[in-house]
């Protein structure tokens, strides 16, 4: 009896002793960010936004047609020099090119012919007036000289308009000006080129590039989903990283029959000058619904498993995997339906490496 009361008493001694280095085994903490990683990760805060719709349409930049003039030469003429070669930068009033004309003969000669008769008007008033003091002539005399003096103001005012018309500055040379700052954008002129009078064809094309114009093309089928004054972004092949910013301004009410499309216009400023008109372009457009969704960063979301997850950060300590389900992704936003509530913080920095840690 003695033997298993002496046994019972070590059972429950061991016993005794094992719970006690139970209790001093230190327990596992749960994940914890370090330093290092705190510092290396960003936080984004789940915000409710009304949900955007976008549609991705192609076109091409054009020059802006209100500052787009076209250069006719006012007389014909042999082609003296061509100061500009095409895409060459020019300011108003700048020389482009000259010309020699038998025409700016006539147009001097009225001139000087005009300039004669008035210093004859003047003459002529000033003898009526002088006769008229000594009485050798009458009172409609004078006004008669004054009436032929008014003429010959006028005439003088006309042939000066029209020499300045063209430009008329020395001999029977013309000169081609730029009308407005902007790029030469077309060329039909070369130098030792016979102009004629009657012609009717432009010699060249000045475009003003500091605000163009992103023509897109719009099909049948996608007319109600573009409005006027909705936000568009513009990228084109030469610059696709690079997004250009602006409106719809003007929707035109047309549908060309060779390509079923409609045509709309997004002005977008240009003052860097990388947007070359007839260059190819993508333009995204947007609209928000009535509705309102959850919106975090694209980047904070994590696809696996054909499940897609974030990470819910609240404090070091406090750090979750969730479940979301995604509504749509628009650019760099993600409207999530599910999963996710308004102003959770997530982790969209390196947060995969904290969901695997988290995972496994």
């Amino acid at each position: 009896m003695k033997k298993y009361i002496i046994i019972a008493l070590g059972v429950v001694s061991l016993a005794s002793c094992s719970k006690k280095e139970e209790e001093k085994t230190p327990q596992p903490k749960g994940f914890e960010l370090s330093n290092t990683m705190f510092k290396s990760i960003s936080f984004a805060k789940a915000e409710k936004k009304y949900i955007v719709d976008d549609h991705n349409f192609y076109g091409k930049i054009s020059a802006d047609k209100n500052n787009y003039i076209d250069v006719y030469p006012l007389v014909g003429g042999n082609v003296l020099s061509v100061n500009v070669e095409l895409g060459d930068y020019v300011k108003k009033g700048q020389v482009l090119a000259t010309i020699r004309s038998t025409e700016l003969a006539e147009v001097q000669k009225d001139v000087s012919d005009a300039k004669t008769d008035l210093v004859v008007a003047q003459n002529n008033v000033r003898v009526a007036k002088e006769m008229y003091e000594g009485k050798l002539n009458t009172e409609r005399d004078v006004l008669e000289a004054k009436s032929q003096l008014q003429k010959a103001q006028d005439q003088l005012h006309r042939a000066n308009a029209v020499s300045t018309v063209y430009n008329v500055k020395r001999g029977n040379i013309y000169c081609v000006v730029a009308p407005i700052n902007g790029y030469i954008v077309q060329k039909n002129i070369n130098k030792d080129m016979q102009l004629r009078t009657d012609r009717s064809d432009n010699i060249f094309d000045v475009a003003n590039t500091t605000n163009v114009w992103a023509i897109m093309n719009v099909n049948e089928s996608d007319i109600d989903k573009i409005s006027l004054g909705m936000k568009a972004e513009v990228s084109t092949l030469s610059y696709p990283d690079k997004i250009f910013y602006g409106k719809i301004d003007k929707i035109f009410k047309i549908i060309d029959p060779e390509t079923n499309a409609m045509q709309a216009r997004v002005v977008l400023d240009n003052t860097s000058g990388l947007l070359i008109p007839d260059s190819k372009a993508t333009i995204k457009v947007s609209h928000s619904e009535n509705n309102m969704a959850i919106t975090i960063p694209s980047n904070a979301v994590i696809f696996d498993d054909n499940r897609n997850f974030v990470v819910v950060y609240k404090s070091r300590a406090d750090i979750k995997v969730k479940e979301i389900k995604v509504l749509k992704q628009v650019g760099d936003i993600t409207f999530v339906s599910e999963g996710l509530s308004e102003g959770e913080q997530v982790i969209n920095n390196n947060q995969l490496l904290i969901y695997r840690s988290l995972k496994s």
